[in-house]
């Protein structure tokens, strides 16, 4: 199975200066895409336009708030398997299915499928993983942190 890499994308001024505002400042108001288009110099029509042709080129993936899981009662762990390549397809889907998975990569090593996992409770957290290997055959490492270190990380688009 390939990861799906998206072809390089030609960005203009205006797109790169819509990329650093929606990753840092994102207006929260009524009409996000006009004060946009205002801070931008273009119409709302125009800025809704752009966010919607840079998420079909997965430029943009989401939009959406980020949450520290901690803060609000969560858990979350860092999960690790090994996949055979025939069940591949059938794990990744059922890792995807799950609500709480925030990130899944394929990487090559053995253990070949990483995926973050964000739970009520250390015993859903242990009930979600146990479901997963019960379903797919394929036992899940659950590597919980044991210190937590956030960084910020803006991908800074213009000078």
């Amino acid at each position: 199975m390939k990861a799906h890499i998206p072809e390089q994308t030609e960005l203009d001024d205006i797109d790169r200066r819509l990329l650093d505002i929606i990753q840092t400042d994102f207006p929260l108001c009524p009409r996000p895409y006009a004060e946009l288009g205002k801070r931008l110099d273009i119409t709302e029509t125009e800025a809704l336009k752009r966010v919607r042709s840079l998420r079909a080129k997965r430029v943009i993936r989401r939009i959406g708030a980020n949450f520290q899981s901690s803060g609000l009662g969560f858990v979350s762990t860092l999960c690790a398997a090994k996949v055979p390549e025939a069940k591949l397809e059938d794990f990744i889907a059922t890792v995807n299915a799950e609500p709480g998975v925030t990130h899944n990569y394929l990487r090559e090593h053995s253990y070949n499928v990483w995926f973050t996992l964000i739970s009520p409770s250390c015993e859903q957290t242990q009930a979600t993983l146990e479901g997963i290997s019960a379903r797919t055959g394929v036992p899940v490492l659950n590597l919980p942190a044991t210190k937590i270190y956030k960084i910020r990380v803006d991908f800074r688009m213009t000078e």
